[in-house]
């Protein structure tokens, strides 16, 4: 258990194995590192220590279980993404969404976890448009473009959470389920940090169609993701919205258009075409002749008037919170946001770090003053109480 959850954390932290043990300050080797993560050794309380230092955990992260499984669901990154890179990138999204779940119970924030986790099917596309609708109704987002997705899936409980990967990660899913019970407690969509906002808003709602969609095990991936691809559209673009702005058959349609589309929907040109083609609205051959007039001018991975990315607040929000009321320290804040956090310490944190940075005979004998003024404050109690501790006499 401590052998994995070492070789997690490392991984998370973008570390190989020869720069955690410089971290350490050459306390072990590389291959004592490798030994702990296999299994085949243990390290001591004092490397323990040390590992958690360098890792950014307390010991007792190290020791203990979670309190929660963290189960990913990355379906379009699995078939060309290199191998370690998938590890690393799983290895990150657990500790991301069970640092995140962990904060969330410190402040006591119950929030919205609104979610129909894997509760529609999948298995034709008229069902999945109606997933979608029956989302956005749960969610009381009517039929309108949705002004932000990243807070639409934060103010409903779902985190965001984006990470720099190579090129063949696009998004994925995750789950955090209560490890006594299995009972879904959080769940997360995870996106590259650099993409457009068109790219990223699809991402976003194509991992939302794998989290509430049911897609078992063992069935056909490519079906899979052709229903998360079909929820995706339909939840950005309701099929009312797209007929009333478009029009119900259309024999030709011109860039400047798709560029106003774009802008309303939140979507990429090549996502409106294939909504439209999705809705009957035009033609195989249509939609053929723009794919190829896309890749010719290389707008596959970069397209005109590219959308801004919308931020995730979440983490930013409940930490900064945290830190203000006094539940994590100024360093546990600043390692969940990765920058520098300002504000004023407690006089008694502060208070407390220069008593810990003075020699230990200073410490000792500061100590002992205190003591020394306790034991004269207790004396002095204990007379007062003699004084008037006599029984009451009453006279006539």
């Amino acid at each position: 258990m401590i052998g994995q959850r070492i070789r997690q954390l490392r991984l998370a932290r973008g570390l190989s194995q020869d720069g955690l043990t410089a971290k350490m300050g050459g306390l072990v080797t590389k291959s004592a590192v490798s030994k702990y993560e296999k299994g085949k050794s243990t390290p001591s309380i004092v490397v323990i220590n040390r590992l958690a230092s360098a890792l950014g955990v307390k010991s007792v992260d190290l020791w203990g279980e979670s309190s929660v499984a963290i189960n990913v669901t990355p379906y379009r990154c699995k078939a060309s993404m290199p191998a370690k890179e998938r590890v690393r990138v799983e290895s990150i999204i657990a500790v991301a969404l069970e640092e995140r779940v962990r904060l969330q119970s410190l402040v006591q924030d119950s929030g919205t976890f609104d979610l129909p986790i894997h509760s529609f099917p999948s298995d034709a596309f008229d069902l999945v448009e109606d997933a979608a609708g029956k989302v956005r109704n749960q969610w009381k987002l009517g039929l309108d473009p949705i002004p932000s997705m990243v807070r639409t899936l934060e103010d409903h409980g779902v985190y965001v959470i984006e990470l720099d990967a190579c090129e063949h990660f696009d998004a994925l899913a995750a789950i955090a389920s209560d490890s006594d019970g299995g009972q879904p407690v959080a769940a997360a969509v995870i996106t590259q940090k650099t993409v457009p906002g068109d790219r990223q808003r699809f991402n976003l709602a194509h991992e939302l169609g794998h989290l509430v969609l049911d897609t078992p095990e063992g069935g056909d991936a490519k079906s899979y993701e052709d229903a998360a691809h079909r929820f995706a559209g339909a939840f950005l673009a309701p099929a009312e919205k797209v007929r009333a702005h478009v029009g119900s058959k259309r024999h030709q349609i011109e860039l400047a258009e798709l560029i106003l589309l774009k802008q309303r929907f939140g979507m990429s040109i090549q996502a409106l075409l294939r909504r439209m083609l999705d809705l009957d609205i035009i033609s195989d051959n249509l939609y053929t002749q723009w794919c190829v007039h896309i890749s010719k001018l290389g707008w596959r991975r970069s397209e005109p008037e590219p959308l801004p990315s919308e931020q995730p607040e979440w983490l930013r929000r409940i930490a900064l919170r945290a830190f203000a009321e006094q539940i994590i320290t100024r360093e546990e804040a600043e390692k969940f946001l990765g920058e520098t956090v300002e504000g004023t310490d407690p006089p008694e944190l502060v208070e407390r770090r220069a008593f810990l940075a003075l020699p230990m005979d200073e410490r000792r004998k500061i100590l002992a003053k205190q003591a020394a003024e306790l034991s004269e404050h207790l004396d002095a109690d204990e007379e007062l109480r003699g004084l008037g501790g006599g029984d009451f006499i009453e006279h006539d």
